[in-house]
């Protein structure tokens, strides 16, 4: 059975790169284009969102450093996977979050 994965990343402004990937329970029947459409139409500047708002998990690195760290993560696709879900999170449930995000 095919599932959603939502890659992303954290990236400060040093480059250092922080990755992470979300495994959507309840993605049967799901048109990946559509969702990229809808993921693509709330990114600030084609590119950033902020995982709180969405409820995905921080990617931040451990310690904050005022100089080359900001509050924004980096989208970098989304896929058909045959991975186990690794979050509660429905597909159905972040795509209501999309739904509500203002792209400010």
């Amino acid at each position: 059975m095919a599932h959603i994965k939502f890659r992303y990343l954290y990236r400060d402004s040093s480059n250092y790169k922080n990755f992470g990937s979300i495994v959507f329970a309840g993605s049967e029947n799901c048109n990946l284009f559509e969702l990229l459409l809808l993921i693509q139409s709330k990114l600030i500047d084609d590119t950033w969102f902020y995982a709180a708002q969405w409820h995905l998990p921080d990617l931040h690195f451990g310690t904050w450093d005022d100089e080359s760290g900001h509050i924004f993560h980096e989208f970098e696709c989304v896929e058909y996977t045959n991975e186990a879900p690794n979050t509660l999170l429905t597909l159905a449930a972040f795509k209501a979050f999309l739904e509500q995000t203002n792209r400010t």
